[in-house]
């Protein structure tokens, strides 16, 4: 995907996350938009500077790179959500779009896709961000409801239960 698609895909999933989160559709619902839109659209952006430097879809399209992101929050306390905008332009670079990325980069150098994605450059581009996003707020809100708060990052009092907690 190309920046558009990046800023697109971010744009819609923090208002899809933000109903989510908060969804009384009031003026708590339009916060939590405001909330999530700067980190999400950030995290999508950021792995398309190893354009900047490095390989690109290889120094910063990767596992560990995320798992640096997930992690951050937890070590120092803030930058949360920026890692489901990097996790999401993941998605799509591997989904929507014909080249793929190298997920296991410095140790693997393949570049992992899927046979669905499109051009860049595609008339269906857009569709394609639009549908893949769609599909994202959803898991989010299955792993939100069954498996962990995300706002707080608690687990669903019914999992803990289940996992001995």
């Amino acid at each position: 995907m190309n920046k558009r698609g990046h800023v697109l895909n971010a744009v819609l999933l923090a208002v899809g996350l933000g109903y989510v989160l908060e969804p009384s559709g009031g003026a708590e619902t339009f916060v939590e938009i405001a909330r999530l839109s700067v980190p999400v659209v950030l995290g999508a952006l950021f792995p398309d500077v190893d354009t900047a430097f490095g390989r690109h879809r290889k120094t910063l399209h990767n596992l560990p790179v995320l798992g640096v992101f997930v992690a951050y929050p937890v070590y120092f306390g803030n930058l949360q959500f920026v890692w489901v905008g990097v996790a999401t332009h993941y998605v799509l670079d591997v989904v929507g779009s014909k080249r793929g990325i190298a997920l296991f980069y410095p140790v693997a150098s393949r570049e992992y896709d899927l046979p669905v994605g499109v051009a860049t450059s595609s008339d269906l581009a857009d569709v394609v961000t639009v549908v893949i996003t769609l599909l994202e707020v959803a898991v989010l809100a299955a792993v939100h409801v069954y498996v962990v708060d995300l706002s707080t990052g608690a687990l669903d009092p019914g999992l803990a239960r289940l996992l001995g907690g």
